[in-house]
């Protein structure tokens, strides 16, 4: 099921759906799937949002550095972009997005590789405390145009 709104808008400009690949149950350590969407890009490429909503919370974590939670206007779904080289001027939590708007730039923060740099995407269905940590995995790939 497609979070409201519709289709997602692509995370990184300029990257085609073709280009993407399907990673979602990619093995991680510790007995962990991926659960996400890795989109190479250069490190400084702009970051916006897939849809509209709000910024729920800004957090830098040991394995996914720099990230954004994003929420969509009903608190249905909440949209993860991991790994940035930093925020957009201004961001805050809190803060209203549009489609579109800029959010931060592709970097390799956190375990990410600084030979790689990408966006970590990862979508959510948040149960209904609408905890911005925890969440049912919705693989990204088909949301972003992927086949």
């Amino acid at each position: 099921m497609p979070p409201a709104g519709g289709p997602l808008s692509m995370p990184v400009p300029g990257v085609a759906p073709s280009q993407l690949t399907d990673m979602f149950r990619d093995p991680r350590s510790e007995a962990r799937s991926h659960e996400a969407l890795d989109i190479m890009a250069p490190a400084g490429t702009p970051v916006v949002a897939v849809a509209d909503g709000h910024i729920e919370k800004l957090f830098d974590s040991e394995r996914g550095g720099l990230t954004i939670y994003h929420f969509d206007p009903t608190g249905t779904y909440a949209y993860y972009y991991a790994h940035l080289q930093g925020y957009a001027p201004g961001l805050a939590e809190a803060m209203p997005v549009r489609r579109g708007d800029l959010l931060g730039y592709v970097g390799s923060t956190g375990n990410a590789d600084p030979a790689a740099p990408h966006l970590h995407f990862a979508v959510f269905q948040l149960g209904p405390d609408r905890k911005w940590s925890e969440g049912t995995p919705l693989n990204p790939y088909p949301l972003l145009g992927g086949r």
